[in-house]
């Protein structure tokens, strides 16, 4: 095994890993950036934010043609290449690796294609397809990210069993597709697959769909999908799954549910692991919870003082833009400055039809904790902007609290509310009160002003609406 000195390496290459390595070589370090993938980006860019979104395009415009029918506009049924429509989505994928890697060799980062586990605290195992490194490192940032989890009874080994990697590999449409959970990512392949004609069942263990959102804030996605999808099972469990050859026979265990639905295709979509199990952790003494998530401080530092680990290893909510934010906090400790990772809030987006947007505390959230709050919510079909844009399906609402006025929390379920919650997450960051929100003159007809008009309701001030 050949040995070799490092000054600063960076174990995983995705959005939080690669964020890592630049900043600190921004900072004067010496980077050392292993990744098992020849290309950077990691799940987010490869195989799930980035291809989900690129799909998630294209079912938008198919339901905006057919929204315009009622209004005078017709359109043909849309045929699709599927061919073709992959090749967009490799582009997309490959126009953005690209870009990281002209950044991380202007950057003189040192990339190795290759995996990395623990021999102490101080040194890495790495195995690449030509040789194996003894690594001995000043600094490390742990950036492994997570997994899809499976769960058993289920016929894995079956082609037309899918996570999430699967599902946007967009192979062909299924007829009809079963999708076991309903959070977030179960919902937007569910988006997608929709849109191309397959017939869409979820099932949901949980008593209601994306779980962590308001009802209330979730109550124009889910009344709408109720709509389009075959079935809604909630508060319902999927026992087994039979592969036979005319199809997937799924055993469901739920007081509204049939024993047994048929499908053509099944996606598994109920939560992700922390990779921190592969990396041979046992051979160090960094800590882990009961979860397998690595503990660390706000610093992002293990308990191992040169070591620090930051995504989807260190918990909840596993999202690349908390990734890539703790990647800089990671790099700039490391590099001796004064740094930490104390957001605010950490926003969640579901790109549904319409979307589900939240930022803080959430209502349920509030009242648990015993917060007093005033609350400010508007219809969307009170705006004139999302009227004219066929778009009335939503709400806006924001509570602030009782006593000081501040923003705790946001949240916007409507067409884009994934753009339109950054004014939210500002507001939240900065302090900002009901009536600083609802003094701010926003451009009318817009759906940003949404916000604006939830904040007077908030105070009372509204004039496009009753004030309660």
């Amino acid at each position: 095994m050949q040995e070799k000195k490092a000054d600063l390496v960076v174990l995983g290459g995705g959005p939080g890993g690669y964020s890592a390595a630049f900043r600190a070589a921004d900072l004067g370090r010496k980077v050392t950036l292993i990744e098992k993938s020849p290309v950077l980006g990691g799940v987010c860019l490869n195989v799930g934010c980035i291809p989900s979104k690129t799909l998630l395009h294209l079912a938008e415009v198919i339901e905006d043609a057919q929204k315009l029918a009622p209004l005078g506009v017709s359109f043909g049924k849309p045929t699709f290449d599927l061919e073709k429509i992959r090749a967009h989505r490799d582009s997309v994928i490959g126009t953005l690796t690209g870009g990281l890697d002209s950044l991380c060799k202007a950057r003189k980062v040192e990339r190795i294609v290759g995996t990395g586990t623990f021999l102490s605290d101080t040194e890495l195992k790495v195995v690449t397809d030509k040789e194996e490194l003894k690594l001995t490192f000043e600094d490390l940032i742990i950036a492994v990210g997570s997994r899809s989890v499976q769960i058993p009874g289920i016929p894995y080994e079956d082609e037309r069993v899918w996570d999430s990697t699967k599902a946007l590999e967009l192979t062909h449409i299924p007829k009809r597709l079963a999708i076991i959970g309903g959070g977030i990512i179960g919902l937007e392949v569910a988006t997608m697959y929709h849109a191309l004609g397959s017939k869409i069942t979820i099932i949901e263990m949980m008593d209601s769909l994306i779980p962590p959102a308001d009802t209330d804030l979730k109550q124009p996605l889910v009344r709408k999908l109720k709509k389009q999808y075959e079935a809604i099972y909630t508060s319902t469990k999927v026992e087994k799954v039979e592969a036979k050859k005319e199809a997937l026979v799924l055993h469901l265990k739920g007081e509204k549910a049939p024993e047994t639905i048929e499908a053509d295709a099944v996606l598994v979509a109920v939560g992700r692991k922390a990779n921190s199990d592969g990396i041979a952790l046992e051979n160090t003494s960094i800590k882990t919870n009961t979860r397998g998530w690595i503990e660390v401080d706000k610093k992002l530092r293990t308990n191992v003082a040169h070591v620090f680990a930051i995504g989807d290893v260190v918990g909840d909510p596993m999202l690349a833009h908390k990734s890539s934010h703790q990647g800089k906090v990671a790099a700039e400790v490391a590099s001796g400055h004064a740094s930490a990772f104390t957001p605010m809030g950490i926003p969640s987006v579901a790109y549904t039809s319409p979307e589900v947007a939240w930022i803080g505390l959430t209502e349920a959230e509030a009242k648990l904790k015993g917060i007093a709050f005033k609350k400010g919510s508007f219809p969307w079909m009170a705006n004139g902007r999302a009227l004219s844009a066929v778009a009335s399906e939503g709400v806006s609402k924001a509570l602030y609290d009782e006593k000081t006025g501040r923003l705790l929390g946001a949240g916007i379920c409507g067409r884009n509310a994934g753009e339109l919650i950054s004014e939210a997450v500002l507001a939240l960051e900065m302090g900002a009160s009901a009536q600083d929100v609802g003094l701010s003159i926003h451009p009318h007809p817009t759906l940003s002003e949404t916000f604006a008009l939830a904040a007077e309701l908030a105070e009372g001030t509204a004039t496009d609406t009753l004030n309660k």
